[in-house]
């Protein structure tokens, strides 16, 4: 054990720790005292207590101006303890020894104080950690307890190692619970640590973590630099760190908030939470090695939160020395004058009454236990008395000016106060109380610079990308009207399936169009439903029933056209001069085989790869709103894991159908056939469909992140090929019905497409006067032809002959050369069966049979004996005879077989005719029926 002061040297090396011993063998054995005489009270039993502070001088040295700062605390303290008689009949006696801060003199004036001077009963003081933490370490050995009131280094924390040593000044690691409650308080749940490479500050980050870790809150990423803060600082706002734990000295501090500027990690997304112990406006000494402006800096200093223990309690409370803390810290200005202030004076000031009432209670404890032991008999081997001291400093428990002096295994239970940095000041904005375990917030202090304290992460708010309800209402709306036209057009053409004009329109394929186009609008309602209006399940099962219906209403109506210009195209490129029949019951298996490959392909895709709801997402986007939140968009789609091969098999399929329907419409784009009397509109409907098809395909594809944009592109494109397509084949029939009633009943013409630019003014001529003359000869076949005309329509209502115009050619002169003069026998001699019955019809046979030039009479000039003969077999002479029998047949034959009727005054031509109806040259014949 160490030795008492009246023992020999020898003795004293032999007990003393290794370091005192080495000091010894220097020979530093002459203790040095300051200021003890004067500190001395005037008492006729002095308790000496070791008093160890750094006290030199010099302006430079931090560490000194804290222990002159608190000298006239621990005056006043002590006079307040004497002039109460708390220790009556003691007096305290704090003699003062400079250690320096230095290792080697803390530990030279430890050991002359025990050596030379009395014995101490308990060490007050250490304010440097290095040289604290050596004398602590070794209070065990001379049952010395020591009390500090300015070392905060967590290290001392170690009860294993420093047993005996208290503090009243809270450790560096007390200041975590409080942002643990800061943190729960703003519901902080995730966090980043930026940590200066120094022992100091990885104790308190390492105690940091642990309290964290227990309450659920992540440290997203942990960072520790030693001189260039910036590329930590980087990849804390690499790893969306919002909310930072700093731990770092003021130098490092300027450079930190420097960096955090260059990132643009401040304002009302970021918070900096550091150390509050910094000194007043510690920013401008360390300006110039920040190396960026001066108000850079201070926009990214901006609303830290600084945590650090509290100096004096807020509280209006009488402290144990009767006074508050404001009236305390009042008397400790005026007894200090103009002398150095220092943080740390309440807490001497409470270690004074702390050592007061501990040596009180061992006191009492002697009087009730030993009262032939008093404390005065105390030495550096009495181990009774030294376990005494320390049992009743840990029952220390007052009101002191720092707050509620509690310890708990040695540590002082203080009061956390958090400053927030604003406009070029520290705020108080709260304060943590460890011993209540509890935080208050000051009302409308702390500010943040959003409107909301920052999130501790970027809030990614998912956001479904709906369709528009007005937009929806609007084309629904539109979708109503157009399946309410197609109802109507639906009821004209089932009330006048009979009349003439529909008839010959095949209304049966009409319907279809119609029924496709209203399945077709129906997908409108469908496309337009998604998350925002059905559930999920629901929204799946749309997928599925809104493909099905677009694909059979769209398979519906451009069958049905499409069966209709093949029927055009079949009869048009019928050149073998034969009856053609196509009727309507060919055109519904069409349609019907095109319906059953579309079941098919939708069979095996439900069944092998269904539809899902898949969802997409979109990169993140700022809330338009301005909050502190990151928008990620989401896009419903129905999807299945081979869409693409299964939307290739239909784009092929409907593409080849559409193609090939363009292609009949093409080819037959010339053709006017009454008869067929909306052929010309179908072939319109079939580019029509086909072209906005392909447009709406396409735009549909490349606004897939834009629903509404896809939505009113795609039912754009639904209602105008559907709207265009019905008025194309049902308006004109309206408009025919309307301003022409008896349509239905009157007769059916022919009419010839003409190309050729030139007309044959001779031919033309001729026609017209043979049509004048003939007329009034075959007036009295009208009614025979009529009747002939009626029986034949009843057999076969829809018989019609088309003739169409076939350009001159010389393969063509060729062909009628070798034919067509033969036919105009025959079809005179079939002329003449049917015209038995009548005289004027065979005189008119047997002249035109005998006098070939007769024909020609009325219109050409006087031959004379120079003009040469013309060949009757010669092209130019069968084209004029053709084209004057032609008009005679018109009424003698083709009415006898259902053609145009025989009341016809003029039955092909007349002479207000087009020019395009008065050349007709020769043709072929083609019998259509089942229309």
């Amino acid at each position: 054990m160490p030795p008492s002061p009246k023992r020999p040297r020898a003795a004293a090396a032999a007990a003393c720790p290794a370091m005192l011993l080495l000091l010894l063998c220097l020979g530093w054995a002459r203790g040095h005292s300051r200021g003890a005489a004067g500190l001395a009270p005037n008492a006729t039993t002095p308790i000496s207590i070791m008093g160890l502070m750094p006290l030199s001088q010099s302006e430079e040295d931090q560490k000194s101006k804290i222990g002159r700062g608190v000298l006239p605390a621990v005056q006043l303290a002590m006079d307040q303890i004497r002039n109460e008689s708390l220790l009556n009949p003691y007096s305290l006696d704090l003699r003062l020894y400079d250690t320096e801060c230095d290792n080697a003199k803390g530990l030279k004036a430890f050991y002359d104080a025990i050596k030379y001077g009395p014995n101490h009963l308990m060490v007050f003081g250490g304010v440097c950690a290095t040289v604290t933490s050596i004398i602590a370490e070794s209070l065990k050995g001379w049952n010395l307890v020591q009390l500090s009131f300015a070392a905060t280094t967590p290290e001392l924390a170690d009860k294993k190692k420093y047993p005996y040593f208290f503090r009243t000044v809270p450790s560096d690691n007390a200041v975590n619970p409080a942002i643990l409650k800061l943190l729960k308080y703003y519901q902080w749940k995730r966090v980043g640590t930026l940590t200066q490479d120094v022992q100091r500050f990885s104790e308190v980050r390492n105690d940091l973590t642990g309290v964290l870790y227990g309450e659920d809150i992540e440290i997203s990423d942990t960072e520790s630099f030693s001189n260039d803060p910036c590329t930590n600082v980087k990849k804390l706002k690499g790893n969306d760190v919002r909310i930072i734990l700093g731990q770092f000295d003021e130098q490092m501090a300027a450079k930190v908030f420097c960096c955090a500027y260059d990132e643009e990690m401040y304002g009302s997304k970021y918070q900096w939470i550091i150390p509050g112990w910094y000194e007043s406006s510690w920013w401008e000494s360390w300006i110039n090695s920040s190396h960026c402006l001066s108000k850079n800096l201070l926009t990214a200093m901006e609303g830290y939160i600084g945590v650090d223990f509290e100096p004096l309690s807020s509280k209006v409370i009488k402290t144990i020395s009767g006074r508050t803390p404001q009236q305390y810290e009042k008397e400790y200005n005026d007894k200090r004058g103009d002398g150095q202030s220092s943080k740390f004076h309440g807490y001497a000031y409470d270690g004074i009454w702390v050592i007061a009432k501990t040596l009180q209670r061992a006191m009492k404890y002697l009087n009730t236990t030993n009262k032939h032991q008093k404390i005065e008999d105390f030495n550096y081997t009495n181990h009774k008395l030294g376990k005494i001291f320390l049992d009743a400093m840990n029952e220390t428990n007052f009101f002191g000016v720092t707050g509620q002096v509690v310890f708990r295994n040695g540590e002082r239970m203080g009061t956390i106060k958090f400053t927030q940095f604003q406009d070029r000041k520290e705020v108080k904005v709260g304060e943590y109380n460890a011993v209540a375990d509890t935080l208050e917030i000051i009302n409308n202090t702390i500010r943040f610079q959003g409107l909301e304290p920052p999130k501790d992460k970027t809030i990614i708010q998912e956001q479904l990308r709906k369709i528009s309800l007005p937009l929806y209402s609007i084309l629904s709306a539109l979708t109503i009207l157009g399946m309410i036209m197609a109802s109507a057009f639906l009821f004209f053409n089932i009330k006048n399936r009979n009349q003439k004009l529909i008839k010959m329109s095949s209304p049966y394929m009409n319907n279809l169009i119609i029924l496709g186009g209203m399945l077709s609008y129906a997908s409108i309602f469908l496309f337009g439903l998604d998350g925002s209006f059905v559930s999920e399940k629901t929204f799946e099962t749309l997928c599925t029933v809104r493909t099905w219906i677009l694909t059979v209403g769209y398979t519906t109506a451009f069958g049905a056209m499409f069966a209709k210009t093949w029927r055009v195209h079949a009869i048009f490129k019928n050149v073998k001069m034969k009856k053609k029949i196509i009727k309507d019951q060919k055109l519904m298996v069409i349609v019907g085989g095109m319906l059953l490959i579309d079941l098919c392909i939708l069979i095996c895709w439900q069944v092998v790869d269904p539809l899902r709801r898949t969802v997409e997402k979109y990169n993140m986007e700022p809330d338009p709103a301005g909050r502190d939140i990151s928008i990620r968009p989401i896009l419903e789609h129905c999807e299945n894991t081979h869409m693409t091969i299964w939307l290739g098999i239909v784009y092929a399929y409907k593409g080849l159908l559409m193609l090939f329907g363009c292609f009949l419409a093409w080819e037959t784009r010339n053709v006017s056939i009454p008869a067929l009397n909306d052929s010309k509109y179908i072939g319109m409907s079939v580019y029509n469909v086909g072209i906005m098809c392909i447009i709406g395909a396409a735009v549909s594809f490349l606004t897939r992140d834009q629903p509404n944009v896809q939505f009113c592109i795609v039912a754009l494109v639904i209602i105008f090929c559907s709207t265009i397509t019905l008025c194309l084949v049902f308006v004109p029939k309206l408009i025919t019905l309307r301003t022409n009633p008896d349509a239905a009943t009157q007769n059916r013409r022919f009419q010839f497409t003409q190309n050729q630019k030139k007309e044959d003014s001779k031919t033309s001529t001729s026609v017209t006067s043979v049509n004048q003359a003939s007329t009034s000869r075959l007036e009295g076949l009208q009614s025979e032809n009529h009747r002939l005309r009626m029986k034949i329509t009843e057999l076969d209502k829809d018989l019609e002959e088309v003739t169409m115009q076939l350009q001159d050619t010389p393969e063509k002169t060729t062909y009628i050369k070798q034919n067509h003069y033969q036919d105009l026998n025959d079809i005179l001699s079939i002329r003449n069966f049917t015209d038995s019955k009548d005289g004027e019809k065979a005189v008119l046979k047997n002249h035109l049979d005998q006098n070939p030039q007769a024909q020609w009479s009325t219109t050409e000039p006087s031959r004379t004996s120079k003009d040469p003969i013309e060949d009757i077999n010669s092209p130019e002479h069968i084209q004029r005879r053709l084209s004057l029998q032609l008009p005679i047949l018109h009424h003698a034959y083709l009415p006898s077989i259902g053609g145009v009727d025989a009341s016809c005054a003029s039955p092909c031509v007349s002479p207000s005719a087009s020019p395009r109806h008065r050349h007709v040259p020769p043709s072929f014949r083609v019998m259509v029926s089942g229309l």
